[in-house]
């Protein structure tokens, strides 16, 4: 879905060619990029945003299994990771998750609130890209998808954006083209590009919000539990997460692990409960005394799923009747469920990873307007900056934030 094309929609000015001039052109039609745009076209400005895929806003279609978790009503900067921690305070406190949600309700997009406040929509994601390409155009601006952006230069105070249709002028470019997270929906490092082009300094990228994988040893008892999920805590160092953990065919996955990953490097081990706010050693003990015959695997699956319970027990070499377990053995029983030592080889990487963690230097960039300090009307928002937030709609409210804050200052 486009809007008028732009050579057909004057700005009000023109180059000494005749060309028109943009108040603003916003590379990335997503999340952060659209709010950019609706913020700034309603303030009056001429705005166009170019994208190089078919269709706007992807990822957000994607998200939440279809139903787009698009905020989360306990946001606060302790939800994002970056190496400026408070840089992300600013937007965030200028566009809250009520906003947002207002915007929601104006539309009567029905929604519902899932665990930690996270909010989804009830039919579809589509509602939401809907939404925000009405908004955009019900506002005056303009947006070209298919259009493969070649290069972005400045001159005169003018940014000249070569791209597959020809060049655009403008007096302010928006960097809106996100991180390098799910390459198959078309996800490129161009953001970091022209960081570098313009001397702004990057974070070093790595995938995020993103699934372990284990070597073959971890495997031979992992693979055959794949598809099973339990409630665990996952902790790596001083973080940790309680929420769903989920075994695949190569490593873990679930919500506590696409937490945890945030926070892992390479060669850290992750320290697993996977019976939180229980004690394996108290349930087993009495298991003893109340029935000495019960075999040690079915004992424990009554804390455990049995298919989890068998495979530890034939993992550590666990076996036999109950009455014949000594305290040692259940000790180590329950070290073996509470305090599980994982040493993943690596993660799934960029292919699936929800986000990227690290990018722009947020030192070099304005909290309050998006505006690289030293480059006069180059903004950078969205997953193109160091701003990663936790898993549950955060990541979505930065956008909206993040664009929100530069729309103002356009």
């Amino acid at each position: 879905m486009t809007s008028t094309d732009p050579k057909d929609k004057q700005t009000g000015q023109t180059s000494r060619a005749g060309q028109p001039i943009w108040d603003a052109i916003i590379l990335g039609a997503g999340a952060a990029g659209l709010m950019t745009a609706i913020t700034a076209a309603r303030r009056g400005r001429k705005v166009l945003v170019l994208d190089h895929a078919k269709k706007a806003a992807e990822k957000i279609r994607i998200s939440g299994g279809g139903r787009c978790n698009f905020t989360n009503l306990n946001t606060t900067e302790k939800n994002f990771l970056s190496a400026n921690p408070r840089f992300c305070i600013s937007a965030l406190r200028g566009f809250t998750p009520k906003d947002f949600l207002a915007m929601v309700d104006e539309r009567r997009i029905s929604w519902h609130e899932k665990t930690l406040g996270q909010l989804f929509c009830d039919d579809s994601a589509m509602d939401i890209i809907t939404m925000l390409l009405d908004h955009l155009r019900a506002a005056g601006g303009t947006l070209r998808l298919d259009t493969a952006i070649k290069a972005v230069d400045k001159s005169d105070d003018l940014y000249q954006v070569a791209t597959g249709r020809g060049t655009e002028l403008a007096r302010n470019v928006v960097v809106a083209t996100g991180g390098k997270s799910i390459p198959k929906m078309g996800a490129t490092g161009l953001g970091y590009d022209i960081a570098k082009q313009f001397g702004i300094p990057l974070q070093e990228t790595r995938a995020a919000l993103v699934p372990f994988i284990f070597a073959e040893a971890e495997k031979s008892w992992t693979v055959p539990l794949s598809g099973l999920s339990v409630d665990a805590v996952v902790k790596v160092g001083k973080t940790s997460f309680r929420e769903g953990l989920l075994f695949t065919h190569r490593g873990l996955s679930g919500p506590s692990i696409l937490q945890i990953s945030s926070y892992w490097r390479e060669g850290m081990p992750v320290i697993v409960d996977l019976a939180p706010g229980q004690s394996c050693l108290e349930h087993m003990t009495k298991a003893r005394s109340d029935n000495p015959k019960q075999d040690i695997a079915t004992a424990l699956s009554g804390l455990l799923p049995k298919r989890l319970a068998k495979a530890i027990c034939v993992r550590d070499g666990f076996k036999g009747p109950m009455g014949e377990q000594g305290n040692k053995i259940l000790t180590k029983l329950d070290e073996a469920v509470h305090r599980w030592s994982v040493a993943p080889i690596g993660t799934e990487g960029y292919r699936t990873a929800e986000v990227t963690l690290g990018g722009v230097d947020t030192r070099a960039i304005s909290s309050k307007t998006m505006e690289a300090n030293n480059v006069s009307g180059l903004y950078f928002v969205g997953e193109v900056l160091d701003v990663t937030g936790h898993l549950g709609g955060f990541n979505f409210q930065w956008a909206w934030a993040s664009g929100h804050a530069a729309g103002v200052a356009l």
